[in-house]
C-alpha cells in the first residue's frame, strides 16, 4: 500500500490538493474530513500524470470520491466529461448526491432512461454534462454505440470502470457486457486517464483485469475492518436460526442487515422478526410495498427508511449489494452462508464503516449447499446450450431471444447469458441488431466448455474455502478473510473476533420458548404467493388460441402455497406424501386451517376443483375432495386431461411450458359461477394454473384462486 508523499508539493500542486480537499469535504458534508491514505495520490496520477490505475480498496474507503474529484478537476482544466461505467446506477444515489454537492452535473443512462436518450445526446453535444453514468448493457445497444458513444469518446476527460471485478470471468459477479470495454478503451484519445475500481478482487482477478484493460498501475490498500468483530455459528435448522435471531437482535445496538440467499427466505425471516415485535422489512429484487408497487421505488424507499433509523433490520438478498453505503450499520448477520470469501467480506463489511464497534455473524443451514450448487450450474450455459443456440440462429434470418426460446429448451436467464457471452467474443459468432440476434460466419471456439468447467470448479473451491472459514478454530477469523483476499499485509490477530477473544462475541444459547414459537411460525407461513401470469408467449398456445395478453377477467387470482418442497415443515410433509402416493390427513387439515385463518381468500370461495393427472389419477382429486369437505364446500370434477404431456419440470422456459400443455385439458362439467379453489399438489412455473384458469373463466366460472401444497420453484435471490 502506498501513502501520502513526504516530499513537499509545489505551490501549484499544493493549491490543487487543497482545492481537492475542499471538494471532498463538500461532497461528504464534513468540514473536518481529510484524505485517506492514497486518495490524493490516485487523484493526482489521473489528473496530472494521465495514468491508468486499478484501485483496490475496501468498500466505504472513498473510491467514488476519487473519481468525482478527479472529474471536477479535469473539467476545471478544460477537459471533457468523465464517463463512468457501473452496474450499480440504481444503488449509487448517495455517491451521486455527493458528486452534485461538488458542483458536478451528472447524468445517468440505463434501461430506465431510454425515453431521454435524445436529451442526453443534446446535453453531450452542448457540453452540459460533467459526468455520464452508463450501465454496461448500453455497450450492446447499437443506438448508443452509433450516436452517443462517439460523442463521448471524442472528448472524454476520464474513463472510470466501477466494480471492475465484473470484467473478469474469475470474479464473483462476472458480467459479459463488461468485456466489451477492452474495445472501447482502444478508441479513447491518446494519454486518456483511466480508473478501474473494486473492493473485491484477489490476485487472480486483479491479474485478469490488468490483462483486459492494458497497462494499468495497481493501487492496493489494506482490507482490514478494525472495528468489526466476527463470529460463526454451527449449522442450525431454520427454526433454530429464527429463534437465535429473535433472541439476539433486540440486544444489539443500532441497526443492521440479515442476509439470506433467497427472496423466499428474506420474506420468511422478516415476517418472523415482525411477529416478534422487531421493526424489520424484507428487501429483494422484486420487493413491493403498500406505498410502492414498483420494485425500484420500493427499494429506494426502504433504503431511505433504513438510513433514517426508522427500521431496525433489513432482511435482504444480494439485491442490497454493491454500491450501498451506510456508515451507521452496526451488525450484519448471515442467515445462510455466502458462496465465497469474497462475497462474504463484501457483505459483512457493510458493518463497521463508522466509528462504533460492529458485529458480523455467520450462520448456516443444511440447505446452503444445495442452493449454491443451483447457483453454480443453473445460470451458466452448457456447451450443448451454445450449440443449440447457434444451430437455431443459423436456421433463420435472425430471431429475438423470445423467439429463440421456442427453438431451444433453455431457461431465459441461461439463454440471455449465452447470447451475451457469444456476442462479446472477438470475433463474435453472433451479433445483435436492435432486438434481433443473428448468426455470423465466425466459427465458435469450442474452448467454452473447458472454461465453463474451470469456472464451476473454481466456484466449488471457493465454497469449500468458505466452509473452512466457518469451521476455523483456532486462528483469527479476520486474518483468514484477508489472506484469502490476498491482502498484502494481513495482521496475524485482529483481537476482536471470537477466536482472538477465546469466547463467543454473542451468546449462542437458544431460548426454548422462542424455539417453540419459531416452529409454530414455520408451520403457519405460506411459502409463496402464486403470482398470476398476465401474458402468454406469442404462438405458444395455437390449439387453445388464447390472446397474448390475458385480460383481468380471464386471468387467475393470486394464489397461495402451504410450503416449499422439501422444507422442514409442511412442504417437506407434502414431498413425503407425494412419494408415498397419499397425503396425510394432518397435512390436509393444515391446508384447510391456512386457507381459512391466514389466507382468507377474497372473494369468498364457493366450490373446489383440481388439476387432473393421467400418471397419478387419484392423488390430487382425493386431496381436493378432503380439502373441500374440511372447507364445507362442494367438490366438482370439472377438468379432464385428454392427452399425455411431458413433466413440466423438464420444460425449461415459458414457451416450452405452454406448448407442453396446449390442448391437454378440457372442461367437462359446467362450472359454478362463484369463486373456485383450484387445487394441485405442486406448483413450479404456474402455467398449468394459468391455462386452467383461462379455460374455467371461458366456460363461465367465477374467479379462480390457485392453491398448491408446495412450490418446487427454483430458489433464487
Amino acid at each position: 500500500m502506498t501513502s501520502e508523499p513526504v516530499v513537499p508539493l509545489s505551490p501549484d500542486r499544493q493549491a490543487q490538493r487543497d482545492h481537492a480537499l475542499e471538494l471532498l469535504r463538500a461532497g461528504v458534508g464534513d468540514p473536518g474530513v481529510d484524505f485517506r491514505d492514497d486518495q490524493w495520490n490516485v487523484i493526482d496520477s489521473l489528473v496530472n500524470r494521465r495514468e491508468k490505475v486499478l484501485l483496490v480498496q475496501r468498500t466505504g474507503w472513498g473510491k467514488s470520491a476519487v473519481y468525482f474529484i478527479a472529474a471536477k478537476l479535469l473539467r476545471e482544466q478544460g477537459r471533457g466529461p468523465t464517463l463512468i461505467v457501473s452496474p450499480l446506477l440504481a444503488l449509487m444515489r448517495n455517491q451521486v448526491m455527493a458528486g452534485k454537492r461538488m458542483g458536478l452535473r451528472i447524468g445517468a443512462l440505463h434501461s430506465g432512461t431510454n425515453e431521454h436518450f435524445d436529451t442526453f445526446v443534446q446535453m453531450i453535444e452542448n457540453d452540459k454534462v460533467d459526468v455520464l453514468l452508463v450501465a454496461p448493457e448500453r455497450f450492446a445497444n447499437q443506438r448508443f454505440l452509433d450516436r452517443l458513444l462517439p460523442l463521448v469518446l471524442e472528448k472524454t476527460g476520464l474513463l472510470v470502470v466501477d466494480e471492475a471485478h465484473c470484467i473478469s470471468d474469475w470474479g464473483h459477479d462476472f458480467r459479459p457486457d463488461y468485456q466489451r470495454l477492452a474495445n472501447i478503451i482502444q478508441q479513447l484519445p491518446p494519454n486518456s486517464p483511466l480508473l478501474a475500481t473494486t473492493a473485491t478482487a484477489n490476485n487472480r482477478v486483479v491479474e485478469d483485469v490488468q490483462r483486459q484493460l492494458g497497462n494499468v498501475r495497481v493501487s492496493r490498500g489494506a482490507l482490514i475492518r478494525e472495528n468489526l468483530s466476527l463470529q460463526t455459528l454451527s449449522t442450525m435448522s431454520a427454526t433454530e436460526r429464527l429463534a437465535w435471531l429473535a433472541g439476539t437482535i433486540p440486544r444489539l445496538p443500532g441497526r443492521g442487515i440479515v442476509y439470506t440467499l433467497t427472496r423466499h427466505d428474506a420474506e420468511r425471516v422478516a415476517a418472523w422478526l415482525i411477529a416478534r415485535g422487531i421493526n424489520a422489512h424484507a428487501y429483494h429484487s422484486d420487493i413491493v410495498t403498500s406505498d410502492h408497487d414498483d420494485s425500484t421505488d420500493a427499494k429506494m424507499s426502504l433504503e431511505e427508511t433504513f438510513t433514517s433509523g426508522d427500521l431496525k433490520v433489513l432482511v435482504a438478498t444480494t439485491a442490497l449489494g454493491m454500491g450501498y453505503d451506510n456508515p451507521e450499520i452496526r451488525f450484519v448477520i448471515h442467515y445462510q452462508s455466502p458462496g465465497s470469501i469474497i462475497a462474504y467480506y463484501q457483505q459483512v463489511g457493510r458493518a463497521g464503516r463508522g466509528r462504533d464497534g460492529a458485529l458480523g455473524v455467520l450462520m448456516s443451514g443444511p440447505e446452503d449447499s444445495e442452493i449454491h450448487q443451483s447457483f453454480r450450474t443453473g445460470s451458466l450455459p452448457t456447451g450443448a446450450d451454445v450449440i443449440d443456440i447457434l444451430n437455431a440462429l443459423g436456421a433463420v434470418d435472425g430471431a429475438t431471444s423470445t423467439q429463440l426460446m421456442g427453438s431451444v429448451n433453455i431457461p431465459k436467464g441461461r439463454l440471455d447469458h449465452a447470447l451475451r457471452y457469444l456476442s462479446v467474443q472477438r470475433p463474435a459468432p453472433v451479433v445483435r441488431d436492435d432486438r434481433v440476434w443473428r448468426r455470423t460466419p465466425v466459427r465458435w471456439r469450442k474452448d467454452y466448455v473447458e472454461q465453463r468447467d474451470d469456472l464451476i470448479a473454481l466456484r466449488e473451491s471457493e465454497w469449500q474455502e468458505m466452509q473452512r472459514y466457518r469451521r476455523l478454530a483456532p486462528g483469527c477469523q479476520m486474518h483468514f478473510l484477508l489472506q484469502a483476499l490476498d491482502d498484502p499485509n494481513p495482521p496475524e490477530r485482529c483481537g476482536r473476533c471470537e477466536n482472538c477473544r477465546g469466547k463467543p462475541v454473542m451468546g449462542v444459547e437458544l431460548d426454548p420458548d422462542l424455539l417453540h414459537l419459531a416452529h409454530r411460525h414455520s408451520g403457519q407461513v405460506a411459502a409463496d404467493v402464486i403470482s398470476p401470469r398476465i401474458q402468454v408467449p406469442k404462438d405458444a398456445l395455437p390449439i387453445y388460441g388464447f390472446a397474448t395478453r390475458i385480460s383481468p377477467e380471464r386471468r387467475a387470482e393470486p394464489g397461495r402455497t402451504l410450503g416449499r418442497w422439501g422444507d422442514d415443515s409442511w412442504g417437506g410433509r407434502a414431498a413425503l406424501g407425494k412419494h408415498n402416493g397419499a397425503f396425510d390427513d394432518d397435512v390436509i387439515e393444515a391446508a384447510a386451517t391456512f386457507i381459512t385463518r391466514q389466507w382468507k381468500p377474497a372473494p369468498a370461495l364457493t366450490w373446489v376443483t383440481c388439476v387432473p393427472s393421467r400418471r397419478h389419477p387419484h392423488l390430487v382429486p382425493e386431496l381436493a375432495r378432503k380439502l373441500a369437505g374440511l372447507l364445507d364446500l362442494p367438490y366438482v370434477n370439472a377438468i379432464a386431461k385428454v392427452r399425455d404431456t411431458e413433466p413440466q419440470k423438464v420444460q425449461e422456459n415459458s414457451v416450452h411450458q405452454c406448448r407442453n400443455l396446449d390442448g391437454a385439458f378440457e372442461i367437462v362439467a359446467a362450472p359454478n359461477t362463484g369463486a373456485v379453489l383450484l387445487v394441485d399438489d405442486l406448483v413450479d412455473s404456474g402455467w398449468t394454473f394459468t391455462i386452467l384458469a383461462l379455460l374455467l373463466r371461458q366456460a363461465g366460472s367465477g374467479p379462480v384462486l390457485p392453491f398448491a401444497l408446495a412450490t418446487t420453484k427454483t430458489r433464487d435471490g
